[in-house]
């Protein structure tokens, strides 16, 4: 049950705020007012109790980031001092695991800022092999209230939660995948909890045996009044199972219509599946290129079931999530960000940026891309025209798939460390 505590005002979002990962609920990770990058430099560094996965957040002047140590912090955006620090459990050590990579195992996704209730939601990995959701008040870190959040489907202490949260039709939304080497008996789903902290779980599995894991850092979409969320390769080869796929969900996590490539045995044979990228909506269609390396184009109405894709043509592997500004979409492809534009006919490329710079999941602002080199730690801005680099610098190593959070004249950076923050000049 949650324990509750009285809730408090609500922290008014304004325009320089990031309160969810890429910045709001479509994942379009674009920011208006950032200054043009001329120079970047390290104005501070924080160093926390662990490494911080989830992109950090900007409230009310306050730096929000989460580590694997099932800590979270508010930290001043001015030179990083600690604000309030709260732990929310004990994480789960890596030799508890039967496989995987981070250790601890603490709090791996981005958490969501919720304007209605005012409370900033966490999920929270701890020993035993739990998953309890967490509410507190962002000003303060105080607790608010705290229930477990466990998926129905597969064995649930074999699942791993690292898609970043969702918070939208009055609930908070989380996607469960699995373990780094994929062993147990996890299977992909999507838990929903209101934002209250009263009332029934809602919870969607995939109709896989095993696998079908909802992982990608991206975690769920907002597309209107649907969720779309992509799913990892299933166990089947045979019969389809309902991975390798793009989910649309209703609020209430019934199927309402998927799409998944006619090639979906075969993926889920050798782990090419759709589920390394979050679906991106742009100009009025949904694109997703998975781990095969093809981008399929399809139609938000009618997602088209196996096979039902507008158009196909490969492109690029892509892991993370894709920035949209207009009607262009910045895709976190090995082998170098890519600019692409799409229509009915399919995909066409603008650009593709050096394959020696960055291809974690990428911002925009400022007339910029920014994406980072995790295993390198450097963040760079690339010219949003033509992807040729404009500035660069050294943030220190981050986790898989980092992603950079824009302000109006920093950049903040989840590291192995804590928090690096850069200042953006514009010569």
């Amino acid at each position: 049950m949650p324990q509750a505590t009285a809730t408090g005002t609500p922290v008014a979002v304004g325009a320089s705020d990031w309160v969810t990962f890429h910045r709001d609920n479509a994942r379009n990770g674009t920011a208006a007012g950032v200054t043009h990058p001329g120079k970047l430099t390290v104005a501070w560094r924080a160093h926390l109790d662990s490494a911080v996965y989830g992109q950090p957040l900007l409230l009310g002047g306050m730096v929000i980031a989460a580590t694997e140590n099932d800590s979270v912090y508010g930290l001043s955006s001015a030179d990083g001092h600690v604000l309030w620090h709260t732990t929310v459990g004990r994480p789960e050590p890596l030799s508890q695991l039967p496989c995987g990579n981070i250790d601890p195992l603490g709090i791996t996704a981005t958490p969501a800022y919720d304007p209605v209730t005012g409370s900033l939601f966490v999920l929270a990995e701890t020993e035993g092999r739990h998953h309890i959701l967490a509410a507190l008040d962002p000003t303060t870190g105080g607790v608010r209230w705290t229930r477990t959040a466990e998926p129905a489907a597969g064995d649930s202490a074999d699942a791993q939660e690292r898609g970043a949260l969702t918070v939208a039709f009055g609930r908070v939304y989380i996607p469960y995948g699995g373990l780094a080497g994929d062993c147990g008996n996890y299977v992909g789903a999507v838990v929903a909890i209101p934002t209250s902290g009263s009332g029934n779980q809602l919870s969607y599995g995939v109709p896989t045996p095993r696998n079908g894991g909802i992982w990608t850092p991206g975690g769920v979409v907002v597309h209107g009044q649907t969720l779309l969320a992509a799913v990892g390769n299933g166990a089947e080869t045979g019969n389809y199972d309902g991975s390798d796929s793009v989910l649309e969900l209703t609020p209430d996590l019934k199927r309402a219509d998927f799409f998944a490539p006619t090639e979906w045995s075969a993926d889920n044979a050798a782990d090419l599946d759709l589920g390394s990228m979050s679906p991106t909506a742009v100009n009025g269609y949904v694109l997703i290129a998975g781990k095969r390396g093809t981008a399929y184009v399809l139609n938000p109405d009618h997602l088209g079931g196996i096979g039902g894709q507008i158009a196909q043509m490969p492109l690029c592997a892509a892991y993370g999530a894709a920035a949209v500004d207009g009607s262009t979409a910045y895709l976190p492809c090995r082998g170098g960000i890519r600019a692409v534009t799409v229509d009915a006919k399919g995909v066409s490329v603008l650009w593709q940026a050096d394959p020696q710079s960055a291809a974690d999941p990428p911002a925009v602002g400022g007339g910029a891309v920014w994406s980072i080199d995790d295993g390198a730690g450097i963040l760079y801005a690339l010219d949003q025209r033509t992807g040729k680099q404009i500035a660069q610098v050294q943030v220190g190593k981050g986790p898989h798939f980092a992603s950079p959070t824009l302000g109006q004249d920093r950049a903040y950076v989840g590291t192995l460390a804590g928090v690096t923050a850069v200042g953006i000049s514009a010569s």
